[in-house]
C-alpha cells in the first residue's frame, strides 16, 4: 500500500499530511511534486491544504490545471481514494472531480477555528469506520470555503447521498449560527457518486495527535484510517 500526497506551489499542508501517514500510521508515503506524470504505483492520492498559487483568481483554479490532476482523474476513474482537503477540495471541484463551487466566506474574512462534523455517509472511502451521525471535531482555515450549488444539483447530492460531514451545534443539529462560511445545508464535505473521492474544508491532519490539538481531538485519524480500510477490502 502506497500513498501520494501531492505538492503544489504554495501549497502549506502536505508535510503535516504526510507527517500522519508515514509516522502516526505508518505507512509508506511520498511527497509528490505537481508535475508528475505518472502516479501508477500509488494506491490513493491526497490534494492537501494551503494557497496553491496564491490563490490568484480563485482557490484552486490554477492548480487543478497542473499535469497531475490527469493523473488524479484517472486514479478517481479507477476507483482509487482521492481526498481533497481545503484548498486541496477547491482543486478537485475546480477540476471537475466534484460538483459545485466553493466561494468566499459569507463573512468575507479568513477563519481559523475548530468546528464540530456530523458524519451524513459513512459509506464513502473516507468515512467506512465511522459512525453514521457521530460527530467529528476538526478545524477549519480558510478564506473560499462557503459550498455552493445549484439547486438541482443540490437535489442530485441528496438523492445519491453525496453529502459527507455538515457543520453542527454542540447537540449535533445544524444551525445557521454555527455555519462557519455560509455554506449551503451548512455542507463541510462531498462526495462523488461512488464514495471514491472526497473534499473537505476541515482539516483532518491537524485533528490527528491529541497532544497538538486544543480539545485532544484525533479525530481527524478517521478520515486517514478509513482510507487504509477502504484499500485493505479492495
Amino acid at each position: 500500500m502506497k500513498i501520494a500526497v501531492a505538492v503544489f506551489p504554495g501549497s502549506n499542508c502536505e508535510r503535516d499530511t504526510f507527517n500522519v501517514l508515514k509516522n502516526n500510521l505508518r505507512i509508506d508515503t511520498d511527497l509528490i511534486w505537481h508535475k508528475e506524470s505518472n502516479l501508477d504505483n500509488y494506491d490513493a492520492i491526497i490534494l492537501p491544504g494551503g494557497f496553491t498559487y496564491g490563490d490568484y483568481l480563485r482557490g484552486g483554479v490554477i492548480a487543478a490545471f497542473s499535469p497531475i490532476m490527469k493523473q488524479v482523474k484517472k486514479m478517481a476513474e479507477k476507483g482509487k481514494p482521492v481526498l481533497g482537503i481545503c484548498n486541496g477540495f477547491q482543486t478537485l471541484v475546480e477540476a471537475g472531480l466534484l460538483p459545485g463551487a466553493l466561494m468566499s466566506n459569507i463573512s468575507l474574512k479568513f477563519i481559523c477555528k475548530w468546528t464540530k462534523l456530523r458524519v451524513e455517509n459513512n459509506r464513502t472511502a473516507f468515512t467506512n469506520i465511522c459512525m453514521k451521525n457521530s460527530i467529528l471535531n476538526m478545524p477549519v482555515a480558510h478564506q473560499q470555503g462557503r459550498f455552493f450549488i445549484k439547486n438541482e444539483d443540490l437535489n442530485h447530492l441528496i438523492d445519491h447521498n453525496q453529502i459527507v460531514l455538515t457543520y453542527v451545534n454542540n447537540k449535533g443539529e445544524i444551525s445557521n449560527d454555527i455555519n462557519p462560511n455560509g455554506s449551503i445545508m451548512n455542507i463541510a464535505g462531498i462526495s462523488n457518486e461512488e464514495g471514491n473521492v472526497m473534499g473537505l474544508m476541515p482539516h483532518p491532519e491537524r485533528a490527528s495527535e491529541p497532544a497538538l490539538s486544543p480539545l485532544r481531538s484525533a479525530d481527524g485519524l478517521l478520515i486517514f484510517k478509513s482510507m487504509l480500510n477502504y484499500l485493505k477490502k479492495a
